[in-house]
């Protein structure tokens, strides 16, 4: 059997894969080379994985030079890709790590907290772990105890979406 298995990285093209692979976009934490690249951590744990494609924002060529205004053409294209990568994915993936502020995270659950799709992990420990509980209570969004579940659900998820997509 062949492992179908990919991470495309932003902004290279994922939209070849939508409709046939389980796409899992990984929002949360970044904040430059501050935090773990917890990131690279769920592609080597789930890089077995069947039909699963990961999105990953964190791009290796990037600069942080680079001016965050919408006038940056670099710029511009990054936040472009993830938002239309987190509008057109099965299940965006949000974890948030503690000693960060992650602002564009916090965002980013305000814009698909009510989609049904996200995965939410937040230690006690984040900054803002009252106001994310609260909020995806609220809204109904899924939360991860630990990060190991995480990956778990991930994993269960994509197996899930293989087992439908050969019987249909």
């Amino acid at each position: 059997m062949t492992n179908n298995f990919q991470e495309i990285q932003a902004p290279n093209k994922f939209e070849q894969v939508l409709e046939t692979h389980f796409t899992c976009f990984l929002a949360g934490s970044i904040e430059g080379n501050s935090c773990r690249q917890w990131q690279s951590e769920i592609v080597e744990r789930l890089k077995e994985v069947d039909n699963l494609v990961l999105l990953n924002p964190r791009r290796e060529n990037w600069d942080n030079s680079w001016k965050q205004s919408s006038e940056n053409n670099y710029f511009t294209e990054q936040v472009e890709w993830e938002l239309h990568a987190q509008e057109k994915c099965s299940m965006i993936i949000m974890n948030l790590e503690p000693n960060t502020k992650s602002p564009i995270s916090l965002l980013e659950l305000g814009l698909f907290a009510k989609t049904g799709k996200m995965l939410m992990h937040c230690p006690l420990e984040f900054w803002k772990s009252g106001n994310v509980h609260i909020t995806c209570k609220r809204y109904g969004v899924e939360m991860a105890d630990s990060f190991d579940e995480l990956v778990e659900t991930i994993k269960k998820r994509a197996l899930e979406y293989s087992k439908n997509k050969k019987e249909n």
